[in-house]
């Protein structure tokens, strides 16, 4: 999973993006308005949490020109603006919701799995395919019941393949979602975890559409 972190403040966005990791983010961060923009543009994020007051361009000039292009991923707008109609404002410009600092990091984290959930059209907390099944909020996979380990990208790497379970996901889609800015991803780094899911999962819990990526298989 990853997501677009926009928060000016030094001190309180490198708490958020810390708070974030260990939910198995891989975050960037980005500390102006303009920053912000040229990522929503070059980047294909999970979810967004955006500060207002902005450097360069503000919070809700980033929103709009967002929403006027049709994107419509899930924004957690995070701010100092509590005031009824700064609210209302946001609400309008296109945020899925709207939290007020000071704020507990544990509801921020809850908020942006209810967004995801949400976005995938899905009710359940729990994302499953066959036997396998994974709880966002307490990072536990299980297959037929039985507790499954994995690593921290192993997890993100099922996390998105879950979420996007009736679509291909190319190479790049994928380590898009393992890897923030500044992070690195070795030549071979998908197919290695995607090995060890099929160990860990079975053979054909993945498979690969050739010249195109991967899909989950058919359910066991």
């Amino acid at each position: 999973m990853r997501a677009l972190l926009v928060e000016d403040d030094a001190l309180l966005g490198d708490g958020i993006r810390a708070g974030l990791k260990l939910a198995d983010y891989a975050v960037d961060w980005a500390r102006d308005g303009d920053a912000a923009r040229r990522a929503l543009l070059d980047h294909a994020y999970d979810v967004c949490v955006l500060d207002l007051g902005l450097p360069r361009r503000d919070g809700l000039a980033v929103l709009k020109e967002l929403r006027a292009r049709g994107d419509r991923l899930p924004v957690l707008i995070l701010t100092a603006r509590d005031t009824s109609a700064d609210k209302v404002a946001g609400l309008d410009a296109g945020a899925d919701d709207y939290l007020t600092k000071p704020f507990d990091l544990n509801e921020l984290q809850a908020r942006l799995r209810a967004l995801q959930r949400r976005a995938g059209g899905a009710a359940s907390p729990t994302l499953a395919h066959g036997a396998v099944a994974l709880d966002p909020a307490t990072k536990r996979v299980t297959r037929g019941g039985a507790p499954v380990a994995l690593s921290a990208r192993e997890y993100a790497l099922l996390h998105d393949l879950l979420s996007h379970k009736s679509h291909i996901r190319t190479r790049a889609q994928l380590e898009e979602s393992l890897y923030a800015w500044g992070e690195e991803a070795e030549s071979n780094t998908v197919e290695v975890y995607i090995h060890h899911l099929r160990k860990k999962l079975g053979a054909d819990f993945i498979r690969t559409v050739r010249g195109l990526g991967y899909q989950l298989g058919e359910p066991g």
